[in-house]
Parts: structure tokens; C-alpha cells; sequence
């Protein structure tokens, strides 16, 4: 129905995406951190590196006092589950570490750009895992921390740790350790089933092979997708160093099936919102430390997990309360598929006010059969890996919209101008 749709419209040939595949790099990676910003439209960004999403209160409550402090008093949520502040002035960045520093989120300041870590937001809380991945965590970020070799990695380079359910394996991780279920853990770039006990060590251990590889090509590549080696090969390469760490490992049945990120609800032990479009106000970010016990779990998907606890409020008056303040707790809200990079005015290469016109047109279309995605250019910044809606604001005013179905876009698009997004997505989503 969705292309049909798009078919009938005018079509123009889209361009080569610039997701579809890791491009070699030129240039040294400039991905911004805590401690090397980025000069936005709207003031300068940092970009805190929060392992698995998960913060303590008092982090929480140390970064929301930081935003209000030296930011535009938002908290913006990635796709990595990780936190932004944007709106910084000049000249910030040793106050701004030093209050990173003293709330603990940076245990190595040579590391803290790849501190770059998804993991399962439910796991140990609703049952659904076959394996609580939090050792797994902080193992880990324990383990980059302590690499010297690690601190090559680019802040692109992403692991994911899943405990069984398929939610963060499908996130295109670079290295990928999910459980099994049977005291193992697979591994992939790799291939090969671990001990469950050696997972994080695994896990580090095709990160250096992956650095290994993309030191000896020597063309600046930043993630495994862009090696000039087959998928295979290097699943060969992280066998052999597994091999002589003395990792016990065996190839055998991959896992199989997956999950979307957690809804909104109450689930097991634990409350799960919605945060519209990734940004938090300060009001937002009050009510969940308020609601919280002793930590808060950022989620990939724009979204926040509080673990309850005896001294939480009842689950579901606790919920009430996030959803007064403007958070989605509610399954069926539009809002869960509806997603935007930041557009005017705080990036200078957007084309329009993409999460303006996002929330005006969510009123027209309602709940979309498929998600979809505002991006201010042609980068893309933040969009979702899956099957989505891709709006795409273009040069000359409107928007070029298409289907973007197993990472790729149709050759399908229809160019609407700003009068006709509303009523073209309307009819694209029915």
C-alpha cells in the first residue's frame, strides 16, 4: 500500500544514500564527546557517553544541573542511548568536565569517546532475557577503560550487548555478544559461541582485531563495515585472536529472533516512557529522578527504563505521573514512531525546521503504519535501521519522502512541497 502510494506520485531518482555503506574516511574522526565538543548553530554539544544507557540518580541529577547550568537546559537522547547537551558557550568545556568528572561519568578521559555501549534496557528487570547483561557491562566498560588499544577506536564504533531477547542485536553493532541461554554467549564479528563468563573479554578482543586490520589497510576506517575485507575473513581473523588469549570458542547455531525496544508500561520491574522526538526538558528530567529508586536506563529507541524498587511510588501511579509531565506512556501513541535529527536552527546543513513540522503533521497523520523519520539533509543523522517512512527536507523548500525498506531507500519518491507533506503522508500511512 505504503509504495503503491508512492508510485502514483512524481518520482525522482533518490541519491545514493549516505548510510547505505561505511565510506573510507579522509579526515580524523571528529565525532564529539564530553571533552571534545562540537560547534553547532545553536552553541557548542557535548555528547556523554553513558554505557548501556544506565546512570545513577545522582548522575542523573548532576547532568540535569549541567544542562541548566551551561546549556539550553534540555537533555537530548540518541539513538545510542547516550545524552547530549546542546546550547553551550564557548569556552565551557573545563567547567563542564569538571562537573562530569566529579558525578563519575569519566572514568577515563583518554577513553571516553568510545565508551560507545548498547544493552538489553530490560535485562534482570521483566524476565524476558536469558541472561542479566549488567555484568556484562560493566566488565566491559571496566575493560576499554584499561586498553590502550582501545582508545583508537573512533566514536562510531559501537558495541551492543543483548541478553537473549533480539532487541539491541539488531542495532547494527560493530561487535555484538548475545546470550544463548546455555552458559554461552555468541559473538559476531566472529561467528563463534564464547564462554558466557569470557563474553566482555571477547567482545574487546574483536574490537582490537578490528583495529588490527583497519591499522594495516591504512585508509582511516572507522567502523567493520567499512573494512576491505569480506565478512568472513575477518570472522577468521577474531577466531585466530580469541585463539591466542586462550578464549575457549566454537562455531555453531547463530540465535535466532528479535525485539523492539521496550513500550511503554508498566513492565515487570520496572516503568518504561517515551521521550517525543529525544528531548527531555528540564521539568522531565526532575520527574524522573524524582520517580526513580537508584538509576535511570537511557534506551536506544529514545526512551527511559526506571527499575522500581520497594521505596518507588506504586507502578502505576508513578507512570501517571511521567505522562502529566509530557512523557509518552502510553503503547499506542503516534509518538513511538515518529523521529527527527535535530533541523533548524540548531544545524547549520538542515534544510527545514524538521521537528516543527514532525509534531505539526502528527496531528494530521495519527499513528503510521510505518515510522517515520525527518531528516533535515541527506546525512541522515540518527535514523533508524529498520523499515521506516524516510522525509527528507530538500534544498529548495518541502520535502522528498520514500520508503526505506532493509536499510535501503525505493527508487519510488514523491517531492512535496510544504503545503502538501501533511496530506501526502497522510495518504503514504493510511
Amino acid at each position: 500500500m505504503i509504495v503503491g502510494m508512492l508510485t502514483a506520485m512524481p518520482t525522482a531518482a533518490l541519491p545514493p544514500s549516505t548510510q547505505a555503506t561505511e565510506a573510507t574516511r579522509e579526515r580524523g574522526d571528529a565525532c564529539p564527546g564530553a571533552l571534545r565538543l562540537h560547534a553547532a548553530d545553536d552553541g557548542a554539544l557535548a555528547r556523554i557517553r553513558l554505557p548501556g544507557g544506565v546512570l545513577t540518580t545522582d548522575q542523573a541529577r548532576a547532568l540535569g544541573r549541567a544542562a541548566r547550568r551551561l546549556g539550553d537546559g534540555d537533555l537530548h537522547l540518541t539513538s545510542r542511548g547516550n545524552v547530549q547537551l546542546r546550547g553551550l558557550p564557548a569556552g565551557c568545556g573545563a567547567e563542564l568536565a569538571e562537573a562530569l568528572d566529579a558525578a563519575g561519568l569519566l572514568p577515563s578521559r583518554e577513553h571516553e569517546r568510545v565508551r560507545n555501549i548498547v544493552a538489553s534496557p530490560l535485562s534482570g528487570l521483566d524476565g524476558g532475557g536469558l541472561q542479566d547483561v549488567r555484568p556484562w557491562l560493566t566488565a566491559l566498560d571496566a575493560a576499554l577503560c584499561a586498553s590502550d588499544a582501545a582508545r583508537g577506536l573512533s566514536g562510531r564504533f559501537l558495541f551492543a550487548l543483548d541478553d537473549g531477547r533480539g532487541d539491541v542485536a539488531g542495532l547494527g553493532a560493530d561487535v555484538t555478544v548475545r546470550a544463548t541461554g546455555d552458559g554461552e554467549a555468541w559473538l559476531t564479528p566472529g561467528s563463534v559461541r564464547v564462554p558466557a563468563a569470557d563474553a566482555p573479554r571477547a567482545a574487546l578482543v574483536a574490537a582490537e582485531t578490528f583495529l588490527a586490520v583497519a591499522r594495516s589497510d591504512g585508509r582511516g576506517v572507522w567502523r567493520v563495515a567499512g573494512l576491505p575485507i569480506s565478512a568472513s575473513e575477518m570472522s577468521g581473523r577474531v577466531r585466530g585472536r580469541l585463539t591466542a588469549e586462550g578464549i575457549e570458542h566454537e562455531v555453531g547455531p547463530a540465535p535466532s529472533g528479535a525485539a523492539d525496544g521496550p513500550p511503554p508500561g508498566v513492565i515487570g520491574g520496572a516503568l518504561s516512557v517515551h521521550v517525543p522526538l529525544g528531548r527531555l526538558s528540564a521539568r522531565q528530567w526532575a520527574e524522573l529522578t524524582r520517580v526513580a529508586g537508584s538509576e535511570l536506563r537511557l534506551t536506544p529507541w529514545r526512551g527511559v527504563v526506571v527499575p522500581t524498587s520497594a521505596s518507588t511510588t506504586a507502578p502505576a501511579e508513578a507512570l501517571a505521573r511521567l505522562g502529566t509531565v509530557g512523557l509518552v506512556s502510553d503503547p499506542a501513541s503516534p509518538w513511538l514512531r515518529v523521529g527527527a535529527c535535530i533541523g533548524r536552527p540548531g544545524c547549520a546543513k538542515a534544510h527545514a525546521d524538521v521537528r516543527a513540522d514532525a509534531a505539526r503533521t502528527l496531528e494530521v497523520v495519527g499513528r503510521p503504519a510505518l515510522p517515520l523519520y525527518w531528516s533535515g539533509c541527506e546525512r541522515r543523522c540518527g535514523h533508524p535501521r529498520g523499515d521506516h517512512v524516510d522525509v527528507l527536507a530538500i534544498p529548495d523548500g518541502g520535502y522528498r519522502l520514500s520508503v526505506a525498506t532493509a536499510g535501503r531507500s525505493t527508487r519510488t519518491a514523491s517531492v512535496a512541497g510544504p503545503s502538501q507533506t501533511s496530506a501526502a503522508l497522510a495518504a503514504i500511512t493510511s
